[in-house]
């Protein structure tokens, strides 16, 4: 790795049986709870000086036995949650939320009724990053994250992370974002192609 940068990790939560109206609690699977063990011995090679994440339970979860191995604890940052696509109160069919996720990805501040933009998810995550960047700048960061938040994030650095971009990540996924101040200098996807492969479908 290059001398000089700042690195963050973005992980994408593992594998997590959806419930509805447990968007904040639900946790992980087994199978999710044995990738999450996985990315620890992945991350055994690499120095970690933090380890931050979204408040949400499978989120904390993944990135919990990487912190637990470096003698860390996990940060929470309730700005770092995972975007709302819909209202509480909007229950929609999944194909219209993946839609709905696409438009807002090309117009950053369509948003579905009582849902958050992509603008609006950055207005709030952004200044987090942006402080940690600072704080922990030529250190290694790891984040435990969420997909559309992730994405949306990396959009805000470099409008080519979009719909196509976050539809072909994975749960669980290892996005390395490599920073020089705060300006994105290269990204590199850790997790394994052929684990994606056999795995598409989740």
């Amino acid at each position: 790795m290059t001398a000089g940068r700042t690195r963050l990790y973005m992980v994408r939560h593992a594998e997590s049986p959806f419930i509805y109206g447990e968007e904040r609690t639900r946790g992980l699977s087994d199978k999710g709870a044995a990738h999450a063990q996985e990315l620890a011995e992945i991350f055994a090679s690499i120095p970690v000086n933090l380890v931050i994440s979204s408040p949400y339970t499978r989120a904390v979860d993944t990135v919990k036995p990487t912190a637990k191995s470096k003698g860390l604890e996990v940060a929470l940052h309730e700005e770092l949650k995972e975007r709302r696509i819909e209202g509480l109160d909007y229950r929609a069919e999944w194909e219209v939320l993946e839609r709905a996720i696409q438009t807002s990805f090309e117009d950053l501040d369509y948003a579905l009724e009582g849902g958050e933009s992509t603008r609006q998810t950055q207005q709030r995550a952004i200044p987090i990053i942006e402080q940690i960047l600072e704080e922990y700048s030529e250190k290694s960061i790891v984040l435990g994250t969420h997909g559309n938040i992730m994405v949306a994030i990396m959009n805000y650095y470099d409008s080519q992370y979009g719909y196509e971009f976050w539809a072909g990540t994975s749960k669980p996924d290892i996005y390395l974002l490599e920073f020089e101040g705060n300006r994105l200098v290269q990204v590199e996807r850790l997790w394994g192609i052929s684990w994606v492969r056999q795995n598409k479908a989740l």
